[in-house]
């Protein structure tokens, strides 16, 4: 608004610090050339003419600053309680939901539906696509432990089936829960580090879902060639023998739920939620009728659609089995338990975050002689590829990195550094993973098994995706 007071800060090259240069008012709003947006016309003093704007300078409102002198005088202790609350406040309907969506959809059978129904659409020979797109769907709101203990079993009864190729059907179960565990959200780390970088929901969604069916179709193609070259024998493992698995064929399906049902929780919030990010993007967007407006946005708008498909996947578990009051009750409180667990690392690794973040370690990182947005999202995943290969977890590996790296400022959309800190979680998985021993015991496989397949599989797709990253923010800087 016209009379506005706002503040200059430059760069101190000496201090590396930020220093106010001088106070702004607006005067005036113009329109922009092609009449979309409305330009600021701000006028200072006479050094203000004599030394405009310098590369690095930040333009802050009063409140900007205010709120920032408050935070350098809040102790360490709010500062972490402050972070910690604004990432549960965030983030914690999101996985709380996400959490009770995937108990539904194991619970009801909806999961098994919908693994079964792919395996029958691409057929015997096509099963690799089926386990990696059905992996990828499943990896959307459940945990990619969950999906491996689901799917292995029918890894296995196609391996009895067909006598060949158990190492295939493993590798393309990692391929998509994996990916997708990373990049798309409800998922906690693509989900926090979204949120941290400011990338819309929907936008995170589309971006992470075309960038990790490209890395999943190249572990694909690095499965099927190390099939080729080796074979996985078939063996008991601890946690499920070969006689639970002939067990589990013998699941009536007509007790399953419908496939249009049972894979209805997992993609209404992908649609409400990319549906809203397109639909503001559109001409007409502005000329709509208020009420209709109101009624798209508050449909689209990320806590609301994923309590809408929770509510849908509790009513799918109803019709299913019948289940009483109490029963639901139970089930219910089971997945807000395990939420809860997870809710609390995230806003962990949120306040941990912050601090790193109030460290300025960002801008020390801006400093490098990089300036090429693909430079920035190669380093990205780097750092968070050492982190991952250090302490093993993907999902703290993503808000650590975000941490570090997420007051960055470069000439591109963020959703590429969103991106690239996804795909930089996948290497190196090795033996200080839980999810590796989770593969390799469900699956029968030895240590020097997992470290010769899962491994560099992981590696592969990380290479993968960070190569679409590359690509993407290269032609399509601003999307």
């Amino acid at each position: 608004r016209v009379g506005d007071q706002y503040v200059l800060m430059r760069l101190d090259r000496d201090t590396g610090r930020y220093r106010k240069a001088r106070n702004l008012q607006v005067t005036a709003l113009l329109p922009s050339p092609d009449g979309s947006k409305e330009l600021a016309e701000l006028s200072g003093n006479m050094d203000w003419l004599l030394n405009p704007l310098q590369p690095g300078d930040i333009i802050l409102s009063t409140a900007d600053v205010q709120a920032a002198r408050k935070t350098a005088k809040a102790t360490i202790g709010s500062r972490i309680a402050s972070g910690f609350g604004n990432t549960c406040a965030s983030i914690g309907i999101l996985i709380a939901m996400a959490s009770i969506i995937g108990k539904t959809l194991l619970d009801s059978g909806a999961a098994d539906r919908i693994v079964r129904t792919m395996l029958r659409w691409f057929g015997e020979a096509g099963a690799p696509l089926a386990f990696m797109f059905g992996g990828f769907l499943l990896g959307i709101p459940v945990f990619f432990d969950t999906v491996f203990y689901l799917m292995i079993p029918l890894g296995k009864a196609m391996r009895l089936r067909t006598g060949r190729n158990y190492l295939l059907y493993v590798l393309t179960i990692v391929c998509g829960g994996t990916m997708a565990h990373s990049l798309v959200p409800p998922t906690p780390g693509p989900l926090f580090v979204a949120e941290e970088l400011g990338v819309n929901l929907g936008t995170m969604i589309i971006g992470g879902a075309a960038v990790g069916l490209c890395a999943s179709a190249a572990g694909l193609t690095f499965a099927v060639w190390l099939n080729r070259r080796w074979d996985l024998p078939l063996r008991d493992s601890e946690d499920f023998s070969l006689r639970d698995v002939e067990d589990s064929l013998q699941v009536d399906e007509s007790q399953l739920p419908p496939f249009w049902l049972a894979i209805l929780p997992v993609l209404l919030p992908v649609v409400l939620i990319a549906g809203l990010s397109i639909l503001q993007e559109l001409s007409f967007w502005g000329t709509l009728n208020p009420a209709v407006k109101w009624t798209l946005s508050n449909l689209g708008e990320k806590n609301i659609a994923i309590t809408i498909a929770a509510a849908l996947g509790l009513a799918m578990l109803i019709r299913q089995k019948r289940e009483s009051l109490q029963t639901l009750t139970s089930s219910v409180q089971k997945s807000l338990a395990s939420a809860g667990g997870i809710i609390l690392i995230t806003a962990a690794g949120g306040a941990f975050g912050g601090i790193l973040q109030q460290t300025g370690i960002a801008s020390l990182i801006e400093q490098l002689p990089s300036g090429s947005p693909a430079l920035m999202c190669t380093l990205a995943w780097l750092i968070t590829m050492a982190i991952r290969t250090a302490q093993g977890s993907a999902t703290v590996a993503m808000i650590t990195a975000v941490g570090v790296l997420g007051g960055i400022q470069m000439d591109a959309h963020p959703l590429y550094l969103a991106l690239a800190i996804g795909c930089g979680s996948k290497p190196i998985g090795w033996m200080n993973d839980s999810g590796f021993w989770v593969m390799t015991r469900m699956s029968g496989m030895t240590e020097a098994e997992g470290l010769r397949s899962i491994t560099p599989l992981s590696c592969v797709m990380g290479g993968a995706g960070l190569v679409a990253v590359v690509i993407g923010v290269t032609l399509w800087p601003q999307l």
